[in-house]
């Protein structure tokens, strides 16, 4: 015996608020109509017809064109600030090496400790007095 199936509906209805704040933030250039498909699951024919629909820039009778070289340009840049950060980390990481060997050294030749001992005992002159 076949069962009573419905189809179910494949479209989703987005409310209004959520189309405008994606337009807002296409408009403001924090992210590309792929990207924003990509964050939200929403196609990129869908946000272009919103864009259409309620961008400001279209209301004033400007067209919006996205080039996708944009895109790409936004890609190497954050690759190249991410290639800075890496180069910075570099260096600081080599400068904390450098002051753990200084501390050892210190430790082994001039008899300095200079990292803490957390199971040291207290001095008495710290202690409470009777």
């Amino acid at each position: 015996m076949k069962a009573n199936l419905r189809s179910v509906r494949k479209y989703r209805n987005y409310s209004i608020e959520f189309k405008k704040q994606l337009v807002s933030e296409f408009e403001s250039g924090k992210y590309s109509v792929p990207e924003l498909g990509n964050l939200h699951g929403v196609s990129s024919t869908s946000i272009y017809q919103w864009v259409y629909k309620f961008s400001n820039f279209n209301q004033k009778g400007y067209r919006i064109v996205e080039h996708k070289s944009s895109s790409t340009k936004k890609v190497k840049a954050l690759e190249a600030k991410i290639k800075e950060l890496e180069a910075a980390l570099g260096r600081k990481q080599i400068m904390v090496d450098y002051l753990e060997t200084m501390m050892e050294v210190a430790k082994e030749e001039l008899n300095i400790d200079i990292k803490k001992n957390f199971d040291t005992s207290q001095s008495k002159s710290s202690s409470k007095k009777k």
